[in-house]
């Protein structure tokens, strides 16, 4: 086929079914590329009716104001248990958490251990400790203030076994 027009394009030469199987082969290939982007199209458009089924623009403007109103209150509040957990935190380290107990018999011929020593620990160490003493003649109690773990009057030996206990979280057992 002999054309002017190919010619001057300078495509006069080629054969004419060549140019018309190429165009075929486009018409096909942007035929496809149509049909997927209307499947495209479909599932966005399914994707759009289901996020909008029984609303309609103003609805959704008060479904986005009502979000962020909660979203407002769960910051706020989350701020204020924060601040709530600080200030249960400070008291909790005040607060008498550790405990050391140790029975004993003062007077070996008294039996039973009676007697016992009991220390009251915070998380730096600080409390006191009660010791009371059986014997036949009464009991006495006398406490003794513990500062940093130690204690500035002399302590006996199961004082300084009830503190380790309460210090180390050892097991209180009722033995010395």
């Amino acid at each position: 086929m002999n054309s002017n027009f190919f010619n001057s394009i300078g495509i006069g030469g080629i054969d004419a079914g060549y140019i018309f199987l190429g165009l075929t082969i486009a018409c096909v290939v942007l035929l496809i590329l149509v049909i997927a982007a209307l499947v495209q199209i479909k599932k966005f458009k399914d994707k759009y009716n289901k996020f909008m089924l029984g609303k309609n623009a103003g609805s959704l403007e008060e479904d986005i104001i009502t979000l962020y109103e909660d979203n407002k209150f769960i910051k706020s509040s989350v701020e204020t248990n924060r601040e709530n957990i600080k200030k249960l935190f400070s008291k909790h380290q005040l607060a008498f958490q550790k405990l050391g107990l140790v029975k004993y018999d003062a007077f070996k011929e008294m039996g039973g251990k009676l007697s016992f020593t009991l220390a009251l620990l915070d998380e730096n160490n600080d409390g006191f400790l009660i010791n009371s003493v059986h014997s036949s003649d009464g009991c006495y109690s006398y406490s003794k203030r513990i500062k940093n773990g130690d204690s500035e009057i002399a302590l006996s030996n199961e004082e300084k076994v009830a503190v380790e206990r309460a210090i180390n979280g050892t097991t209180n057992d009722m033995e010395n």
